[in-house]
């Protein structure tokens, strides 16, 4: 008869719950496998990596605006992603869609709403409400905790927008040299204020 105190070989659970390193190892394993799974598929959808109809990549104006977006921290209180439930497309419209995403980098989705979610915010206001809004949240909106941004107005945008535009064409934006070559020109005079209006007016436009 088998001496039951014999120690058991191989794997067992008592040998991996009493083990941190291993069950850390295996862990990780696991998740790996079951991420790549998951996320692997989505690179050879249509539907998650060709832009829908319409869309176009940031215009000079709007990806400086876009940086000055991330720059504030808007992100920190508003996120761009609609969810498809109903309690969310009745307020914001229609839910957002991968494709709709394929020239941003990084994305903006977030999670957090201490304000209204933006996805759907372009053409929903005139430039004046925007830029009167961002000045001073707070004369259009008595309620408001939004901070009020009234620098932006005077002050004037990076015009080196020409070698971010370059930076996202390796990534796999469609810009032209011509349209970088006269990135520069085609923001020049223009402050803050005038980008992340261009910006915010873009947003989610192509799908209603």
């Amino acid at each position: 008869m088998a001496d039951l105190n014999d120690k058991k070989t191989g794997f067992s659970h008592e040998k991996i719950e009493t083990n941190n390193f291993l069950m850390i190892v295996l862990i990780l394993l696991v998740v790996s496998f079951g991420g790549l799974v998951e996320i692997v598929p989505l690179f050879f959808q249509k539907s998650t990596t060709e832009p829908i109809k319409g869309l176009e990549p940031y215009t000079p104006l709007q990806l400086v605006g876009r940086d000055i977006y991330q720059r504030e921290g808007c992100y920190n209180c508003h996120s761009q992603m609609i969810r498809p439930l109903r309690a969310e497309t009745l307020r914001y419209g229609h839910y957002s869609v991968a494709g709709e995403f394929v020239y941003d980098h990084p994305f903006q989705w977030g999670s957090k709403r201490t304000g209204p979610d933006l996805h759907r915010v372009g053409g929903k206001y005139s430039d004046e409400w925007q830029r009167i809004h961002l000045i001073n949240p707070r004369d259009l909106v008595p309620e408001s905790i939004m901070p009020a941004y009234p620098w932006l107005e005077n002050a004037p945008v990076n015009t080196d927008i020409g070698k971010n535009m370059a930076a996202l064409r390796k990534v796999g934006v469609p810009y032209t040299d011509e349209q970088i070559a006269g990135a520069a020109a085609e923001v020049e005079g223009k402050t803050e204020l005038d980008a992340i209006i261009a910006y915010m007016q873009v947003l989610g436009i192509h799908l209603k």
